[in-house]
């Protein structure tokens, strides 16, 4: 499969008890094999990222509340070196997104609380935070305007570093 950003539209099904749709089918990356679920529960003005790995794919869904999602090349031999986009994702209208390796991603929660889903795809050991990569959420070579001055940020994004 190219290295490239996909967005799958989710079908959904609303009615007066609320949402229902699908994230993900086998037959959607029959080259891509998920072999790792987690979920994040972020609160207002948290901004998660940018991290990234070198091996793995992850699916990616905003399944409640609403989100900003940054998704930035980071490959510096790729000819789309620094090529950034950014998504709002809501559960309102469920969209997943798949990036692939060598593509750093962050977040920032707009709503009071957002629940954010990675399907993740890699060969071997789950690559860990010791190997991945962090950036500095508003490094000025990735181009991100984020409606926030101040968010709430982890050690490690505090620590985090800006592209070399």
């Amino acid at each position: 499969m190219k290295k490239k950003i996909f967005v799958l539209k989710n079908s959904i099904f609303k009615d007066y008890r609320g949402y229902y749709w699908t994230t993900w089918k086998k037959n959607n990356f029959k080259t891509i094999k998920f072999n790792h679920d987690k979920f994040s529960i972020s609160k207002k003005n948290v901004l998660r990222g940018f991290h990234c790995d070198f091996k793995s794919w992850k699916l990616v869904t905003c399944v409640f509340g609403k989100i900003v999602l940054a998704v930035v090349n980071v490959d510096k031999r790729d000819k789309n070196y620094l090529y950034s986009k950014k998504f709002l994702l809501s559960f309102k209208k469920p969209v997943s997104i798949l990036i692939p390796p060598n593509y750093a991603n962050a977040y920032l929660c707009l709503s009071e609380y957002c629940v954010f889903h990675y399907k993740w795809s890699y060969k071997g050991k789950y690559p860990d935070t010791k190997n991945q990569k962090s950036f500095k959420w508003n490094d000025p070579k990735f181009k991100i305007s984020w409606p926030v001055k101040k968010p709430i940020l982890s050690k490690r994004d505090k620590k985090s570093k800006l592209l070399t």
